[in-house]
């Protein structure tokens, strides 16, 4: 498959739309119909989606680039002209969720919206434009794991061919993917049961770390912080305790929010009981 979906748009020699593009903004504005969705039927105008996504994307891609930058500085310190091209490769998912955070963090405050509703309200819209953006990892034919000789394990979703190789490795990218895809029908039913603030964003945080964790160490393209040590696994484990003690917070009733009634309000709130 052609990693270009589009070449040399409008008769611009060099402008091209890559597919790994196509499908991380298709994510994107699939994410963000889903958070207008969920927000509506809270009560929430669609404005507050609109307004978050404004400064969670630029910072999200920040993240991103940071990121990877960060843990691939031998090369882009002799290379700082690299450092700003993205089009050639090079963002990390934790370092986008890191930056989509931050914004969170920065909206809230300047909204006076609380930061656990806003989190819960885009997760599952975050779980799902991470899996949908795997699959431009398929067509870069990247982000996979190691080498399958046995002829009977060499197919799809189990393996992928990689053309650069002549090999079929592990498809991590969908292990990812699918993963996610389960993830984000659990924390769809959670929100639908109307748990307390902060429990969507502990089940990301304890769902995702986990399955990361596991595909991390399948995957042959990992960043490494110290000798072997693999920084996604690392996170993932940090990120899956921190998910335990937060419902442990959330159970014992220290984590808890107040009642909504700000400009974002269209219907008078009616907060769910938490089973």
């Amino acid at each position: 498959m052609d990693r270009f979906a589009i070449v040399n748009l409008f008769g611009i020699q060099g402008f091209n739309i890559a597919w790994y593009g196509v499908i991380i903004a298709s994510g994107l504005a699939l994410g963000i119909m889903l958070g207008i969705l969920r927000a509506r039927r809270r009560g929430w105008s669609s404005d507050l989606l609109l307004d978050f996504i404004l400064l969670a994307v630029p910072l999200a891609v920040i993240g991103a680039r940071a990121y990877y930058v960060a843990f691939e500085w031998d090369y882009f310190s002799a290379n700082p002209e690299k450092i700003i091209a993205i089009n050639q490769g090079g963002l990390a998912i934790y370092g986008a969720v890191i930056g989509g955070f931050l914004a969170a963090f920065i909206f809230s405050k300047a909204a006076k919206f609380s930061f656990l509703k806003l989190i819960d309200l885009v997760i599952p819209s975050l779980i799902l434009g991470q899996a949908i953006g795997r699959w431009g990892n398929f067509v870069n034919q990247e982000a996979f794991g190691a080498l399958v000789t046995n002829p009977n394990f060499q197919f799809f979703p189990l393996a992928v061919y990689i053309d650069s190789l002549g090999e079929w490795h592990q498809a991590t990218f969908f292990y990812e993917s699918f993963c996610n895809t389960i993830l984000l029908v659990v924390t769809l039913l959670l929100g639908r049961k109307g748990v307390k603030d902060g429990t969507l964003l502990a089940t990301y945080f304890i769902g995702y770390g986990t399955a990361r964790a596991v595909i991390e160490g399948l995957r042959t393209d990992s960043l490494y912080l110290f000798g072997n040590i693999r920084v996604s696994q690392v996170l993932s484990a940090v990120l899956v305790l921190v998910g335990i003690l937060m419902l442990v917070l959330i159970r014992n009733g220290k984590l808890k929010t107040k009642p909504y009634e700000g400009k974002y309000c269209v219907i008078p709130p009616e907060e769910p009981e938490a089973e």
